[in-house]
């Protein structure tokens, strides 16, 4: 039986997996959750994410939510189809890949989505950004970007010379924030605009970059 993923393809957050999905050429089926009417927060969908959010996975008897425990389920579960996305057969490159997943999460995710929140998501509704947030939060932004130059003067990737999670999980938020007028962090940094020119023109991005049409929501 297929993987059935629950969220909108909108989202940043099912974006991911669905980046996931297809790098590892995986069966999955898509289930619609309407955010704008908030069936996220159904009883239904509430029984398999506590916390309301999107997305949320079902594979057989395993129930999983939160989109990076969602990807590292999928590349370990099909670690022999597709995309190697964790460089599972050497430790050492492997750690790198969940170093530089680390630095994602705790690092630049938190800059970029509150900069998304507050120039996208808050004008749809109907209020006005807080400048204040914005600054701040691009300021933290560049700083981080500016390792992130660094590295990938190095190597073409994160983690080393070949794609990993710890590239894909950067993709949708930075597709959203590229639609902003600030992408000049990233197109003013070669080694960075460079790297996001290769991610946003991977087969799998194509294919589920037409979902992202309207502003995402944070899991």
């Amino acid at each position: 039986m297929a993987m059935k993923l629950y969220g909108d393809e909108m989202s940043a957050c099912v974006a991911r997996v669905l980046l996931c999905l297809h790098e590892k050429n995986t069966e999955f089926e898509l289930v619609p959750v309407n955010l704008f009417a908030c069936h996220h927060k159904l009883p239904s969908f509430l029984s398999m994410n506590p916390f309301g959010k999107v997305p949320a996975l079902q594979d057989d008897d395993l129930t999983l939510f939160e989109s990076r425990a969602i990807t590292a389920y999928i590349a370990e579960k099909h670690r022999e189809k597709g995309t190697n996305l964790t460089r599972h057969e050497d430790s050492k490159e492997a750690a790198i890949v969940k170093l530089w997943s680390e630095v994602e999460a705790h690092h630049f995710n938190p800059a970029i989505s509150a900069v998304i929140h507050q120039l996208i998501v808050v004008p749809l509704q109907g209020e006005s950004p807080n400048a204040a947030i914005v600054e701040e939060n691009l300021e933290n932004l560049g700083k981080i970007l500016d390792v992130y130059e660094e590295r990938l003067g190095k190597t073409k990737y994160l983690a080393g010379d070949t794609y990993t999670l710890a590239d894909l999980h950067h993709v949708p938020y930075t597709y959203y924030f590229m639609k902003t007028s600030h992408a000049g962090l990233i197109n003013d940094r070669p080694n960075v605009k460079a790297w996001w020119e290769d991610l946003c023109s991977r087969p799998a991005f194509l294919k589920v970059s037409p979902g992202l049409t309207v502003a995402p929501t944070t899991n």
